[in-house]
């Protein structure tokens, strides 16, 4: 572990902060000014892990030492110290980039718990700076994207159709672009296509090209995206809803290998490999008359089923904390953070949207959310307000979701609210089980008879009960 770095002119603050780091076993190193830490980087020494720093000093100022600190290093979180709280001061601090201000005199206790903070900090710093600087195509630990994975490693050696399936905004053409990127035909174009967004009297066009006047309009010769894609591989999207006329010339094209643009009378030899994709089952839509059979079977040679992201909740961290680091990229600001607790309720939710729908919701917060740190409450409120629709891995983290939600509501009442009712659904359902004797639910839960009709009495489940006479046998 790096260093906890300590800069101030106090040498009685030095001596408080050393002395707490080392009870705690945490490393540092201490300076008497901004000068003295930056000599020491200068010198090529590595970096802390996080850095203190009192905001006035003789000489360099701690607001310099932030500034020079973060043009070299971005990511370290830097705690300004300061006896002037004073607006300006704090406004500076954290427009330079600081983590924290900690005004003085501080809480040896809070100093701690914000450095450990800090530390945590530093650490996902170098995870996701390391995850986005990989760029990985499509992320993934859950056992259902290892079989993704594995298929499309498997077919990198193929020139075979592949049929994606999978629901809106999983991450289709993020599949498509990976099998054709890991392919033979790599150094050739991916070129893709939405067939449900073109109409369809232009979609024929759009996939074969015109020739000059085919029709009104059509001023110049134009190459499809067949054409466009020769040699590399096409990309269908929402094959499912492709117009009955359409997949009548894709069916000839994929059955003996040509083609002719609109208007066209020369065939055109197509060598091309075609990937489709459909949130739709098209077995129903064969059997509905709205795809052709024929067409179907061409299209489904290898077939990669794509999970849902609910299938898959154990991703939703990684995926939210790269695509925090990937919209803070795109608007040049610092990436924020997530809080356990948002994690755990972002990952208990059922997203519709999949992988998109997280997307958008991680720039939404980007943008939207107040601090550095995404807690519960700062999640959108129809998020935030949202129970889990599906079961998660198992009780106790459904219970620290809503412990989670409740603290977030700061209603002073969690431990009374929760005790209450973890006590009911105990009781409730040992009576339902013993058909209503409480001596028999007492005995089964491990508790006095006093005890259970205390509770039954103070949780308000004293209505309907039934006699104690013992079980008859048989």
């Amino acid at each position: 572990m790096k260093p906890v770095w300590i800069v101030d002119d106090d040498k009685s603050i030095r001596w408080v902060l050393e002395k707490t780091l080392a009870r705690e076993q945490v490393p540092f190193k201490s300076f008497s000014s901004a000068s003295e830490a930056l000599s020491q980087l200068d010198l090529g020494v590595e970096p802390p892990q996080v850095l203190l720093s009192d905001i006035r000093m003789p000489g360099e100022s701690g607001l310099d030492l932030l500034k020079q600190v973060k043009e070299r290093y971005p990511s370290l979180p830097v705690i300004i110290m300061t006896a002037y709280s004073d607006l300006d001061s704090a406004v500076a601090a954290f427009q330079g980039g600081a983590f924290e201000y900690l005004p003085k005199p501080f809480d040896v206790d809070q100093a701690l718990e914000l450095i450990r903070r800090a530390i945590d900090e530093s650490s996902h710093q170098v995870g996701a700076s390391a995850e986005v600087g990989l760029v990985p195509e499509i992320l993934g630990q859950a056992p259902a994207m290892q079989e993704v994975f594995r298929a499309i490693g498997r077919l990198s050696q193929s020139n075979a159709t592949v049929m994606i399936t999978g629901e809106s905004g999983s991450g289709k053409e993020l599949v498509a672009r990976a099998v054709h990127r890991h392919s033979l035909r790599s150094d050739k174009p991916f070129i893709a296509i939405n067939t449900a967004a073109i109409p369809r009297d232009l979609l024929e066009s759009e996939l074969f090209g015109h020739e000059r006047g085919a029709f009104t309009g059509a001023a110049v010769q134009r190459r499809g995206r067949f054409e466009q894609a020769e040699g590399g591989t096409l990309f269908l999207d929402e094959i499912g809803d492709m117009p009955s006329e359409l997949q009548t010339r894709l069916l000839r094209v994929l059955s003996d290998g040509n083609y002719y643009r609109v208007g066209g009378h020369s065939p055109i030899k197509a060598n091309v490999r075609i990937i489709a994709a459909t949130h739709q089952n098209l077995e129903n839509r064969v059997k509905e008359g709205l795809f052709r059979e024929d067409l179907f079977h061409r299209l489904n040679v290898i077939r990669v089923r794509l999970p849902s992201l609910r299938e898959r909740r154990e991703d939703i961290p990684i995926l939210a904390r790269h695509f925090m680091h990937k919209s803070a990229q795109d608007l040049g600001v610092e990436a924020k953070r997530f809080s356990d607790a948002a994690l755990r309720h972002l990952a208990s939710l059922d997203l519709p949207g999949n992988v998109r729908q997280l997307e958008n919701i991680c720039h939404w917060l980007t943008v939207m959310a107040p601090g550095q740190q995404v807690d519960l409450a700062d999640l959108p409120v129809e998020l935030r307000d949202s129970a889990p629709q599906s079961a998660v891995a198992d009780w106790e983290s459904v219970l620290a979701i809503e412990v989670d939600r409740l603290l977030a509501g700061q209603d002073g009442k969690v431990h009374d609210r929760l005790t209450d009712s973890f006590e009911r659904v105990l009781i409730t359902r040992a009576l339902a089980y013993t058909g209503g004797r409480r001596i028999e639910a007492a005995q089964a839960l491990g508790i006095g008879r006093n005890t259970i009709t205390r509770k039954i009495q103070d949780l308000g489940l004293a209505d309907g009960r039934k006699h104690d006479a013992p079980r008859q046998p048989g």
